[in-house]
């Protein structure tokens, strides 16, 4: 897995490649929490467009970061989940909570 952030005013993007599994999340989580906390992040958007693999704990992942988001009032989106990964998002009812779009401009202004 790797990670690339990419910060647009208070917009945080996080661009993920490979497998989101338990042996990357701890990594995935203590990066984005740091920018959350240090950058005046209003709003979350992770890009699983090249997300080959989830499981449980990348859902936890998710799931931690929208908590996090909503408890500083701010907004979280997903965009670009394979058909794979997004069925996945919808069995586990994350598309519920966090709104899915096929890509970034759909959500980041630049």
């Amino acid at each position: 897995m790797n990670a690339d952030f990419k910060q647009v005013g208070d917009t945080l993007v996080v661009r993920i490649t490979g497998e989101l599994d338990m042996l990357v999340t701890d990594q995935l989580r203590q990066a984005i929490d740091q920018r959350l906390d240090t950058a005046g992040i209003r709003t979350l958007v992770l890009n699983l467009e090249k997300v080959t693999f989830i499981d449980s704990s990348g859902l936890g992942v998710i799931i931690g970061r929208y908590k996090k988001v909503r408890a500083q009032q701010g907004r979280m989106y997903i965009v670009g989940a394979s058909p794979s990964v997004e069925k996945i998002l919808h069995f586990s009812g994350i598309n519920k909570l966090v709104p899915l779009y096929r890509s970034e401009k759909d959500v980041v202004s630049n």
